[in-house]
């Protein structure tokens, strides 16, 4: 049941929406032929299975608030912004809105393929309930957020997903909504494009609105978010704090679904804790190419503090790659490096013995070869990363790759420094700036 009350109460913190026992079930039929069957049993026998795409989701979203909603793919994270943008109704449970709602759900939705870019405007904000003459006020700054040129009077079929995510987007936030819902629209645009968007949010919530927010991007989880909804398996999980939350989901995605203290662990490696196992990546069966005469087995990243596995970062740790690989041939020069890259395909550095002159013996034999790289891990802006992981045989400058593992080893960088995340790889220290005033003399 949904009650939208359509008055906005005064109070700075007022509850905009009210989920209360949210649930949403699917019959699911193994054969066509059992839906009419089960639809005239006379004894009424049941056919289906029910699958709880929500289970009992409850909480609350408050003026000025932006709530972060995360999950893996499946949890129920667009179910519930469907319910709450009233596309779908829920099998039980009961949820209050307060306000005119806006949502940018999936790429294009809302918009009719066959009419120009002005059309759809009006047509999108028809939809979301305003007049023609709210629209008409606010067409320019439509016009102008989303920067897509003469396009504006073209078939939005003819758009790029790009362009469609900048008309959308301008037309969600240029009609002021009191409620703003975001699904991982973002993603879509140009860096230029994200930054001013992000801006606009930020706006947005200082001007008191309320914005939920859905994305696998954890650093703008983080940092745009008051607090944050991890969905498991249709229901909350975890409800609260975004630097706690987001610490407990990636450590669950990382280590496959389960957390530390339930995974099966290695027997103690050289590099672990006193009495810690390492958590190895066993990498095996990953992306690879290579000539042969060597697999690479499992790869880890461990704290030099701890000794233990990690997979997020702020930036500045010390930190030790290991790489276990089996030799099979001769390789006559070896050669071990690890590539970091962010989530582009950009590579940010590479480390290997070729680099640093650090000669390894010719392999002549079959044996099991152990390296550690150990250093700083640099500052760099949130987002995830992966090492690529090889072993070759030859020179800097010329080798082959006996293997080579792709995305070997993915990580996630939070870095709360500003300076950073504005894009920055490098901040040169010990700068002096000087800044003089003088007085304007008159004319």
């Amino acid at each position: 049941m949904e009650i939208n009350t359509g008055t906005e109460s005064r109070a700075e913190d007022a509850v905009v929406i009210g989920a209360a026992g949210l649930t949403k079930v699917y019959k699911l039929y193994k054969r066509a032929i059992d839906r009419l069957k089960e639809a005239v049993n006379p004894f009424k026998r049941i056919y289906h299975e029910d699958f709880y795409a929500l289970r009992d989701v409850c909480f609350e979203a408050r003026k000025g608030r932006t709530i972060g909603i995360i999950g893996k793919n499946g949890a129920g994270k667009s179910t519930l912004l469907q319910i709450l943008t009233g596309v779908l109704t829920p099998t039980s449970g009961v949820l209050t809105k307060v306000g005119r709602l806006s949502a940018l759900l999936e790429l294009g939705a809302g918009f009719n393929p066959e009419l120009t870019g002005i059309e759809n405007i009006y047509f999108n904000g028809t939809i979301m309930g305003y007049t023609r003459r709210e629209i008409d006020d606010r067409l320019s700054e439509i016009i102008a957020f989303a920067d897509i040129g003469e396009f504006i009077h073209q078939p939005v079929k003819t758009y790029s997903s790009g362009m469609f995510v900048r008309l959308a987007f301008a037309v969600s936030v240029s009609v002021e909504p009191d409620i703003l819902i975001i699904d991982e629209a973002l993603s879509v645009g140009d860096i230029r494009f994200q930054i001013k968007c992000f801006r606009k949010i930020t706006d947005f919530k200082n001007s008191g609105k309320c914005i939920v927010l859905v994305s696998h991007d954890i650093g703008a989880i983080k940092r745009l978010c008051d607090s944050v909804i991890w969905l498991r398996d249709g229901q909350v999980y975890l409800n609260g704090d975004p630097e706690y939350v987001c610490k407990e989901y990636m450590s669950y995605m990382f280590y496959d679904g389960t957390s530390k203290e339930n995974k099966d662990t290695q027997a103690p490696e050289q590099g672990a804790g006193a009495g810690e196992a390492i958590e190895w990546e066993d990498v095996r069966g990953y992306a690879s190419f290579g000539e042969g005469g060597a697999e690479i087995r499992r790869v880890v990243l461990i704290s030099c503090e701890t000794g233990r596995r990690i997979n997020m970062l702020k930036g500045g740790e010390r930190v030790k790659f290991l790489v276990e690989a089996d030799i099979t041939g001769h390789i006559t020069n070896p050669g071990c490096g690890i590539t970091l890259k962010d989530n582009y395909g950009t590579y940010i550095f590479t480390i290997n013995n070729y680099i640093y002159n650090v000669q390894i013996e010719p392999f002549t034999d079959t044996l099991r070869l152990h390296v550690e790289f150990d250093f700083q891990f640099p500052n760099l802006k949130s987002g995830n990363y992966s090492f690529s992981v090889s072993i070759s045989d030859g020179t800097v400058e010329s080798h082959i790759q006996n293997h080579w593992i792709h995305e070997a080893y993915v990580l996630q960088l939070i870095n709360s420094d500003i300076r950073y995340n504005m894009g920055c790889y490098l901040v040169i220290d010990n700068v002096d700036i000087k800044v003089n005033t003088g007085r304007i003399e008159s004319t």
